[in-house]
C-alpha cells in the first residue's frame, strides 16, 4: 500500500542528510506522483507512488528527467529545473525514489490557451532536438504500458475479460509504433498543459519522467487529446495536422496508455473509479474510430 506520510518522511529524511531545513512539509499534489515543499526551504521533492507500478525501476525514470530537465535549463529552456540547495538524485530511501526540484511561486489554477501551449511545445521540442543522451524509444507508449499492465489483476469495472482486450490492443499498438520509421527526437513524454506552471516569469513546462525518444507525434497526441484545452487548436498552433493520418497511431496508443494508468490509480485512490471508467470507454470508443 503506498503512504503518503511514508513518502514524505523518505524525502524529509534524504533532504536533511544534506543539510536542508526542513520544519513544515506541505503536499502540494498527491496523484500520480507526490510532490512535497519542503518549507521553508525552496525545495520540491517529487516521490513516484502510482506511477512507480508502471515501472520496472523508478529511480530511472527520475535519473532521465533531471538529465534531460539539467540539459534544457542549462540552454535557457522554459522549465523548472532540479534544486541546486542538494544533490538533485534521484536517492533511494526507505522503497521510495525522491528527486529534488526548486520550488517555482506559480498560479495553480492556470492553464495556457490553445495557441500558448501550441507554440510552446513546438519550442520545447525545438530546445530537445539537441539532447545528446540516450533515451528509450517511446517508453511511456511500450515499456511502461507493457510492464503496468503484467501489474494490473481484476478489479472492479475491469474484470479478466476488460484486461485481456487491453493485451490484444497493447499487441497492436506495440507492433504498430515498432514498425514506424523516420525522424525521432528527445520528446517530453507527457506534453499536456497541467504540465506547465504559470510563474511570475512565464510559462514552465514541469514533469519530464516520461520523457523518452520518438516521433513528435507522441506529444502531439498528449497535446490533442487533453481535456483541458482545444486539442486539434493547439497543434494548428503547433504547425501540425491535427486530424493527419499519421498522427492516428499515436493517438490511439495514448488513450490505451490513458485507461491503464486511471485503472492504476484507481486501485490506490477508489474514489477514481468513475474516471478511470470514463477513461476504459474512451479506450473503447477510439478502438471503433
Amino acid at each position: 500500500m503506498i503512504s503518503a506520510e511514508a513518502a514524505v518522511a523518505a524525502a524529509v529524511s534524504i533532504a536533511v542528510r544534506h543539510g536542508v531545513r526542513v520544519t513544515e512539509p506541505v503536499i502540494l499534489k498527491d496523484s500520480f506522483n507526490l510532490r512535497v515543499h519542503l518549507r521553508p526551504a525552496p525545495i520540491v521533492a517529487r516521490v513516484p507512488t502510482v506511477t512507480a507500478l508502471g515501472r520496472l525501476r523508478p529511480v530511472e525514470a527520475l535519473a532521465r528527467e533531471v538529465a534531460v530537465v539539467s540539459y534544457l535549463a542549462s540552454r535557457g529552456a522554459p522549465v523548472v529545473p532540479p534544486s541546486d540547495l542538494l544533490p538533485p538524485g534521484p536517492f533511494e530511501r526507505d522503497g521510495y525514489a525522491v528527486s529534488f526540484w526548486s520550488y517555482a511561486e506559480h498560479d495553480p489554477g492556470a492553464r495556457p490557451d490553445a495557441a500558448v501551449a501550441g507554440r510552446l511545445l513546438a519550442e520545447l521540442h525545438d530546445a530537445l532536438r539537441g539532447y545528446p543522451g540516450g533515451l528509450p524509444y517511446l517508453g511511456p507508449a511500450l515499456d511502461e504500458t507493457a510492464h503496468l499492465l503484467d501489474r494490473l489483476g481484476p478489479m472492479p469495472g475491469a474484470g479478466a475479460e476488460t484486461l485481456a482486450e487491453l493485451r490484444d490492443d497493447l499487441g497492436r499498438v506495440t507492433a504498430e509504433l515498432s514498425a514506424m520509421d523516420g525522424p525521432t527526437q528527445a520528446l517530453h513524454g507527457d506534453a499536456h498543459p497541467g504540465n506547465l506552471l504559470a510563474t511570475p516569469a512565464g510559462w514552465r513546462w514541469i514533469d519530464f519522467e516520461e520523457t523518452c525518444a520518438g516521433s513528435a507525434g507522441w506529444d502531439l497526441a498528449c497535446l490533442r487529446g487533453t481535456r483541458r484545452l482545444d486539442g486539434r487548436a493547439a497543434l494548428r498552433a503547433y504547425g501540425a495536422d491535427p486530424d493527419g493520418a499519421e498522427l492516428r497511431p499515436f493517438l490511439r496508443a495514448r488513450r490505451l496508455q490513458g485507461a491503464l494508468w486511471m485503472l492504476a490509480k484507481a486501485r490506490g485512490f477508489p474514489g477514481e473509479a468513475a474516471q478511470a471508467g470514463a477513461a476504459l470507454d474512451r479506450w473503447r470508443q477510439g478502438m471503433k474510430g
